[in-house]
């Protein structure tokens, strides 16, 4: 109840559509969406090695080409759509009129929409911080969401995934009955612990002090992005997310990665590990304090001036 008041009080979810779990990673798995679980299931097909992908999943490349957005024109359709805005790595939100686009495309093909909302708290602008927002979109839609990002809980482990009762297969059967027989089965709860923090950080002095951290660690992203453009590098990111996504054109992200932890000893992520569409790029992340983010630019600037 606390969160759907809290995050969605005025999107019309209700308490019992709201599904408390031990992180969204956790419910991630229990609906066997992501690329590690459908192969674990045995759904995902063959691998390719020259290519990195599998033969039974659909790569949507979100890119600056095409403003960190798939083409739906060109995009076969699927059973299940997994959408993350913001985005990780890449530190983009989606606009209202491209989730619409992504909203429409799911009912014109009998998709349902698996999206991962756990940066919302992140978003600066007028993007939509839930894809509750858009029209229609209880009727294609699951939202999983996290205590993580926003609140620090990667390790206490708290999320929650919305079923909306206007989810309903082809045969008319509400989605959230099958969910809620998952949950039951498979799940025994977040503990006590976990969850009386989260009441704790959803309470009005709480969620005002969450604020302030989000902020902070906004700030710190805004310096890793000067940090990078000042060094003529294309950097994308850091306004909605505390992730700055970092172009390196003609580089295996896996050597710049090297190169910048053997020289500047600062730990990146490099793009290719987020899939195919991440060779060229690296993951920089705010998370941090703040000295540490300056020290980092600072040696960031010395090894690429």
């Amino acid at each position: 109840m606390a969160i759907a008041e809290t995050f969605y009080r005025d999107l019309g979810v209700k308490g019992n559509e709201v599904f408390v779990s031990d992180g969204a990673q956790c419910d991630i798995s229990r609906l066997q969406a992501y690329i590690d679980c459908g192969v674990i299931v045995g759904r995902a097909g063959n691998f390719q090695e020259k290519t990195g992908t599998y033969d039974n999943i659909v790569y949507m490349k979100c890119g600056p080409e095409n403003n960190f957005f798939p083409d739906l024109s060109t995009t076969s359709r699927t059973d299940i759509i997994f959408f993350c805005s913001p985005n990780n790595p890449t530190g983009y939100a989606a606009s209202r009129q491209q989730l619409q686009q992504l909203v429409d495309f799911a009912k014109a093909n009998g998709s349902m929409i698996i999206y991962d909302s756990a940066y919302a708290a992140y978003v600066t602008d007028d993007s939509p911080r839930s894809i509750f927002e858009i029209p229609g979109a209880k009727e294609v839609a699951i939202e999983i969401s996290s205590f993580s990002k926003f609140a620090g809980f990667t390790g206490v482990r708290l999320g929650w995934t919305v079923v909306p009762e206007e989810l309903l297969y082809s045969n008319g059967f509400p989605v959230m009955k099958d969910y809620n027989r998952i949950v039951c089965t498979c799940f025994n709860g977040a503990s006590s612990v976990a969850q009386a923090g989260g009441l704790a950080c959803l309470s009005k002095e709480g969620y005002r002090a969450l604020t302030t951290v989000v902020d902070y660690y906004m700030g710190n992203a805004e310096i890793l992005f000067d940090a990078f453009s000042s060094l003529g590098l294309k950097a994308y990111g850091g306004k909605n997310a505390p992730y700055v996504w970092v172009h390196f054109p003609g580089m295996s992200s896996w050597d710049v990665f090297n190169e910048i932890l053997e020289k500047t000893h600062i730990v990146t992520i490099p793009g290719r590990g987020f899939g195919p569409g991440g060779e060229g790029y690296v993951r920089v992340s705010g998370f941090g304090h703040r000295e540490r983010i300056l020290e980092a630019s600072m040696r960031l600037k010395n090894l690429y001036k």
